[in-house]
C-alpha cells in the first residue's frame, strides 16, 4: 500500500520577473507529491526554475497561487549548489549553523569519511573542501528530505563514490539536480521534467529519462502539425534539435568507438607507436605532443613517474584522478605551462591552444552577451566563418532575444554555456577543457559532446564526469596518486575496469613495477585460439561478444517498456518486474565484459 506523501505543492502558480515561471495562463499549475523513500531526479533546462522549485519546497519563497502542506516535523535540508561561507572562520562554523544545526561530533564523523579537515579557514578552502563541508554539513543534520543543486560538483572520483553509498543505504527521500548521468542513472528511481512552466513525473529513474523526452517532444511535434508553420518552427526549434542531435551523437559515438579501436592498437606500455593501422613514420608525422620518461616531483613527493606518451592530431584525451592526484600537473606538462624534472616533452609549433577552466575566469559581467562574442557588433568570426552573432546563440541553444542581456545576471549555467560559445568561435588546433561540465544542464552537455566531436584539433580534457568521458575522449590517463599514469584506449569505465582488475588480481604488482597497462584490445570477430586458454575459457572468449550484444539489446528494449506513460499506473507489477529484468542484464553485462577482459589480457599476452 502506497505511503502518503510527506511533501506535497498542490495547484502552485509563480510569477518571477514580470512572466509566469509556473503556471499563469499559458501552462498547468504546478503539483509535486513526495514520497518517504522517493529518489526523485529533478531534470530540466538552466533557467527553468530547478532552484526556484527547491525554494518552494523549503518554504523559502511564497507562490502566487496554491498551497504546501508538509508533514508536522519534517526535517528539510538543502545542498546548495553555491553555499555561502562568507562570515565563517572554518569550515566547521559553516557546518554547525544549518538550519538544523548538528552535533560536532556528527560532522566529524562524515568530514572523516570524505578526508576533510574541519579546521580549515573558509577564505582559504578551495572548492573540493568546501563541496564536502557543505556535504558534511547537510548530511549530518539527518535530513527526513534532502534536497541536492549538483552535488557532485568539485568532487573527485572517491568522493562521489562515497556520497553514492551513502545516498543508496539513505532511509529518507531526496530530489537531486545534476549534470552527472552516471550519478543519476545509479540511484534514482522516478524523474520528475521541469519544462516551460510545466512539471511533469514518470516513475522511472533516470535512464529512461532520454526516451521519455523523445516520446514527449514527438507527440507535441504531431499536435504542432496543425499550427502556423512559422509559429511552429519558433516555438519547437529547439526541441527538435534536441532530439536531431541526440540521434546525430549515435552515429558519433560509433564513430568515438572505432577512434578507441585504432588507438587501441597503437598504444603500448612507454607510449609508442606498433605495428597496426599506421606506420611509425606516420604515427610520428602526426604526432602534436611527445612526453618520454617524463617525471615531476614537488618536495619529497614523486607527482609524475617516468611518463610517455605521444598525443596525435585528433586525439580526444581524458585525464581523470583523486584531487591531488597529480591531473592538472600532468596538464602542465603536456602544454608546456610545466618544465619536467627529467624526461621531456616535444610540442608542435604549429600548435594554437584555446584553455575553458573551472572558474570561467573569463567572463565579464558589465558585458552583454553581444560585447562578449562580437565585441558589440552584430558578426561574429567562427573558426573562419562569418556568422550573425544570433544565429550563433541559437548553435548553443540560446534564445536569439538575450543578445543584449548582461553577463551579469544569467545563471551560472548560462554563463558557462556562453564562455564555451565564445571559446569554440576562436581558431585553435588544441583544446584544453578543466573540469567543462559544471553548472551545465543535460542539453548543453549533449552540446558539448557534440561539439568536440566536431573539432578538428587536439583536446584534453579534465573531468570527474563518468558519462561524459565515456562520451567523448579515445585515451584516458588514469592517475592513482602514486606518480604512475595508466594509458587506456576508451573513456572511463575502460579505465576503471581496469584499476579493479588490477587491484584484485597479479597484475597489481606489475603497476606497483611501473608497468603501464596495456589498453583492451577492440572485440574481434574472430578470435584467435590461444594455447593460454582452457576449452571454457576459449569459448567464453569467443562467445561473451556475442552475449554483450544480447544483453545491450534486452536493456535497451526494458528501458523502452519502462518509458511507457501508462505502464506504472496500470501495471505496477509488470513495471517492476521489467524495472528487475534491466537491473539483472545491466550486472550481467558488467560481469561479461570484465571477464572478456581478463580473458582477451590472456590473448594479448
Amino acid at each position: 500500500m502506497a505511503q502518503p506523501p510527506i511533501l506535497s505543492l498542490e495547484s502552485i502558480s509563480l510569477q518571477q520577473g514580470g512572466r509566469w515561471l509556473f503556471g499563469g495562463p499559458d501552462n498547468d499549475a504546478l503539483d509535486l507529491h513526495v514520497g518517504p523513500r522517493d529518489r526523485l531526479a529533478l531534470i530540466g533546462r538552466n533557467g527553468a526554475g530547478k532552484t526556484t522549485l527547491f525554494r518552494l519546497i523549503d518554504d523559502l519563497i511564497e507562490p502566487d497561487k496554491g498551497e504546501r502542506k508538509v508533514k508536522p516535523g519534517l526535517r528539510i535540508v538543502v545542498l546548495e549548489q553555491d553555499p555561502d561561507f562568507s562570515g565563517f572562520d572554518t569550515l566547521m562554523d559553516f557546518a554547525l549553523a544549518g538550519s538544523h544545526p548538528p552535533a560536532e561530533y556528527e560532522v566529524e564523523a562524515i568530514a572523516g569519511q570524505l578526508g576533510i579537515d574541519m579546521a580549515t579557514p573558509s577564505s582559504g578552502a578551495s572548492g573540493g573542501e568546501r563541496r564536502r563541508a557543505a556535504i558534511a554539513r547537510a548530511l549530518a543534520q539527518d535530513p527526513d528530505l534532502l534536497l541536492m543543486d549538483e552535488p557532485t560538483n568539485h568532487l573527485d572520483l572517491a568522493a562521489i563514490d562515497w556520497l553514492e553509498s551513502w545516498l543508496d543505504r539513505y532511509k529518507g527521500a531526496f530530489i537531486v539536480i545534476s549534470h552527472d548521468r552516471t550519478f543519476l542513472k545509479r540511484l534514482t528511481k522516478a524523474t520528475i521534467w521541469l519544462d516551460r512552466g510545466t512539471l511533469r513525473r514518470k516513475e522511472i529513474g533516470f535512464g529512461g529519462y532520454d526516451a521519455w523526452e523523445e516520446q514527449v517532444y514527438a507527440e507535441e511535434a504531431r499536435a504542432a502539425e496543425k499550427l502556423d508553420a512559422k509559429l511552429k518552427l519558433e516555438a519547437h526549434w529547439l526541441e527538435r534539435g534536441v532530439t536531431a542531435r541526440r540521434k546525430r551523437n549515435q552515429g558519433r559515438l560509433e564513430k568515438l568507438y572505432q577512434m578507441r579501436a585504432q588507438r587501441a592498437a597503437m598504444i603500448t606500455p612507454v607510449g609508442g607507436a606498433k605495428l597496426g593501422l599506421a606506420t611509425e613514420e606516420e604515427f610520428k608525422s602526426k604526432s602534436v605532443i611527445v612526453a618520454q620518461d617524463v617525471s615531476k616531483s614537488f618536495g619529497e613527493r614523486k607527482i609524475i613517474r617516468d611518463f610517455s606518451l605521444r598525443i596525435q592530431r585528433g586525439d580526444r584525451i581524458g585525464v581523470v584522478g583523486s584531487n591531488g592526484a597529480g591531473k592538472t600537473t600532468l596538464l602542465k606538462l603536456l602544454t608546456g605551462e610545466l618544465e619536467p624534472d627529467t624526461g621531456k616533452v616535444d610540442i608542435s609549433k604549429k600548435l594554437t591552444g584555446v584553455m575553458i577552466d573551472q572558474q570561467r575566469s573569463l567572463m565579464e559581467p558589465d558585458k552583454t552577451v553581444r560585447q562578449v562574442l562580437a565585441e558589440g557588433g552584430d558578426w561574429i568570426d567562427v573558426r573562419g566563418n562569418r556568422k550573425h552573432v544570433q544565429g550563433y546563440l541559437k548553435d548553443f541553444l540560446f534564445d536569439p532575444k538575450i543578445v543584449d542581456t548582461k553577463v551579469g545576471i544569467m545563471s551560472g549555467g548560462e554563463r558557462s554555456r556562453l564562455l564555451l560559445a565564445r571559446e569554440f568561435a576562436r581558431k585553435s588546433n588544441l583544446l584544453v577543457l578543466d573540469e567543462p561540465t559544471n553548472d551545465l544542464d543535460l542539453e548543453t552537455l549533449d552540446l558539448l559532446q557534440e561539439v568536440i566531436a566536431d573539432y578538428e584539433g587536439t583536446v584534453l580534457i579534465v573531468s570527474h564526469d563518468r558519462d561524459f568521458l565515456d562520451k567523448t575522449v579515445t585515451v584516458t590517463l588514469g592517475l592513482d596518486g602514486s606518480g604512475f599514469v595508466d594509458i587506456v584506449a576508451g573513456g572511463y569505465e575502460d579505465w576503471d575496469a581496469k584499476r579493479r582488475k588490477r587491484n584484485k588480481g597479479p597484475s597489481k604488482a606489475k603497476a606497483e613495477r611501473g608497468d603501464t597497462p596495456a589498453a583492451p584490445a577492440p572485440v574481434p570477430k574472430s578470435p584467435p585460439k590461444s594455447d593460454k586458454l582452457s576449452y571454457k575459457d576459449q569459448r567464453d572468449y569467443e562467445l561473451l561478444p556475442a552475449r554483450i550484444e544480447e544483453l545491450e539489446a534486452a536493456i535497451a528494449k526494458g528501458e523502452a517498456m519502462l518509458a511507457d506513460p501508462d505502464l506504472y499506473t496500470s501495471d505496477p507489477q509488470k513495471f517492476a518486474n521489467i524495472n528487475q529484468g534491466v537491473e539483472n542484464a545491466r550486472a550481467e553485462k558488467n560481469a561479461a565484459e570484465e571477464r572478456w577482459l581478463e580473458l582477451a589480457e590472456l590473448v594479448e599476452g
